[in-house]
């Protein structure tokens, strides 16, 4: 094997639970926690898997098994972003390094291990600084090829933290590995069938009987499991230096100072950017005060120029002190670009963007005066009634996660389209009366008490001419505590409006209008 294919790859154990503790430094971390990802387990803490949680299982299944379970969303953007300054950290020693995935990263032996005198030595001084950065449990395994070197290091334990496959004996190494290694489950799943469990065991045969059944796949195997891995570390490109911060020795505790004390970095990074030919979309602020961090990602419907980057800080700082001040003297504020763009993309058109132009900045001033949630628009969120689907947003920020996905449903109960044109942001109150003017109101099977012939809205009578309904909209039944249920009731007046009424607390209400 030829010596530039020699690789190490780098293990930080449970990294999306590790990076969700970094974000959350006020929760247990001896707690049980499992982060949750289409649900599913996609990554559990030391003491769920204690307890009998693994990946892969089922959120019911994972609480069945450990009740004291605290269950989270996965973020990915969180997993990738945490775990940056753990590369820039390594490539201050080691340069060329390939991340494979947040918590995951090779690269090449032959410098760093001449450098550092060894291999060994190589993985006790990157062990060394991964536990300066946060990582005390880290792990690495170096082989002939990166792929060998991932499996190496997923043999590691924490009695034993580094395992080095000698050169040249990578072929009896894989040879013990399971088929699933190879990551193809369909493949897997057919060596094991035709009782092939090991690498080794597909070594005898030929390159060309694995290629002929297996294609591309095929060719993969056989030179994996000869040793003879084509693959090779790629390095990333370095990445220009666009973070900026500043410190303050004795600290500043008050709103204004900080703003016009940071005006001169927010500067900094934009110059920074455009020397590189770059805007800024996405920005994380960073503020380290007395015992505490606030860390926040803003984002931005154009670009960030240094008064939106310095309107950004003013705005967390209120957030973490209040109106009135901060709670305690901050120390330092760093600005990091997380998305950038070319500036390309966003020069004018050849007519220019002026309206365009002038609505953003009109928005952002009104917004730089009022605060972050000064300014909204509205998007519509998840819910079975009209009023919990409307949901606002701060301008610039795009819609949550967490928003959006709730708005793809389901919602059984939820209406149908077409939807009403008009939602009333307040209910109106209404009274439906029959035609001998009784009121119709709702008995406790959920059935009409008579045929609806009158609606009075306000100073408003109208004579019905059609409805529809009622149909029921009952939430979380199995909660007294929190069970809600409302009855929904179409109606048409005698000029064409169509009403959408909701019975709830014993009297009706109107909810939207179709205009």
């Amino acid at each position: 094997m030829n010596e530039l294919t020699r690789s190490m790859v780098l293990w930080c154990p449970d990294w999306p639970v590790r990076a969700h503790a970094l974000q959350h430094p006020e929760l247990d971390g001896d707690a049980p926690l499992a982060l949750i990802d289409k649900g599913e387990v996609f990554a559990c803490s030391a003491a769920a898997r204690a307890a009998g949680v693994a990946r892969g299982l089922r959120v019911r299944e994972a609480q069945a098994r450990c009740p004291a379970l605290a269950v989270v969303a996965y973020d990915a953007a969180l997993d990738a972003r945490l775990f940056e300054p753990v590369l820039a950290a390594i490539e201050q020693l080691v340069p060329g390094v390939q991340p494979i995935r947040p918590g995951l990263f090779a690269l090449r032996t032959r410098g760093p291990a001449r450098y550092y005198g060894g291999e060994q030595p190589l993985a006790a001084t990157l062990i060394a600084a991964l536990g300066s950065v946060g990582v005390p449990d880290a792990r690495a395994g170096a082989a002939d090829g990166p792929f060998a070197a991932q499996l190496a290091v997923q043999a590691t334990s924490a009695e034993s933290a580094v395992l080095l496959v000698p050169p040249g004996s990578t072929s009896e190494f894989l040879a013990g590995q399971s088929v699933e290694a190879v990551g193809d489950v369909g493949f897997a799943e057919l060596c094991r069938r035709l009782g092939l469990s090991t690498l080794g065991s597909l070594a005898g045969f030929g390159e060309d009987e694995l290629a002929t059944r297996f294609g591309a796949l095929g060719l993969r195997v056989h030179a994996l499991v000869t040793g003879r891995d084509a693959e090779t570390v790629v390095s990333r490109p370095a990445a220009a230096q666009l973070e900026r911060s500043i410190a303050f020795d004795d600290g500043v505790d008050r709103v204004d100072q900080l703003a016009f004390a940071i005006r001169a970095t927010a500067d900094e990074v934009v110059a920074a950017l455009i020397a590189a030919h770059l805007v800024c979309t996405a920005v994380t602020v960073t503020m380290e005060t007395e015992g505490e961090t606030s860390v926040r990602t803003w984002l931005h419907p154009r670009w960030f120029t240094a008064a939106d980057l310095v309107d950004r800080v003013r705005w967390q700082l209120h957030g973490v002190g209040g109106a009135l001040g901060l709670s305690s003297p901050v120390l330092r504020v760093t600005l990091t670009p997380e998305s950038v763009d070319s500036v390309h993309h966003h020069e004018e058109g050849l007519w220019g963007d002026a309206p365009d132009e002038r609505v953003h900045h009109a928005l952002s001033r009104v917004q730089s005066m009022l605060g972050h949630e000064g300014v909204v628009t509205a998007r519509v969120g998840g819910g079975r009634l009209l009023d919990e689907r409307e949901v606002l947003v701060p301008w610039g920020d795009p819609v949550p996660a967490e928003i959006a996905g709730a708005a793809k449903g389901p919602w059984p109960g939820a209406l149908p389209d077409p939807l009403p044109a008009t939602v009333f942001r307040q209910r109106l109150a209404v009274s439906v009366a029959d035609s001998s003017g009784e009121p119709v109101l709702m008995d406790g099977s959920g059935a009409l008490t008579g045929d609806p012939a009158v609606l009075v809205v306000g100073a408003i009578t109208a004579v019905v001419i059609a409805w529809a309904g009622p149909w029921p909209v009952i939430e979380r039944w199995w909660d007294a505590a929190a069970a809600r249920g409302v009855q929904r009731l179409s109606l048409i007046d005698e000029v064409g409006t169509a009403w959408l009424l909701v019975f709830e607390g014993g009297a009706w209400a109107a909810e939207a209008r179709y205009d």
